[in-house]
């Protein structure tokens, strides 16, 4: 089951979310669904710390 972040509004550009068996997490993004991202909890989590830290806004420059 997909579910939708909280953090989309509503309409295009938003960002779904499953876990179909807890150790695997699937991510698409609604502009492109058959294009699906898939990691594991630990991974994800890392990422998201490192984007609240800033620790990659340098990749959006340029």
């Amino acid at each position: 089951m997909w579910r939708k972040s909280s953090y989309s509004a509503q309409g295009a550009n938003c960002l779904y979310v499953s876990a179909p068996d807890g150790a695997t997490i699937r991510l698409r993004e609604s502009d492109q669904p058959d294009t699906i991202l898939t990691t594991n909890p630990t991974a994800l989590r890392a990422l998201i710390r490192s984007a609240k830290k800033g620790q990659l806004d340098h990749l959006g420059e340029g």
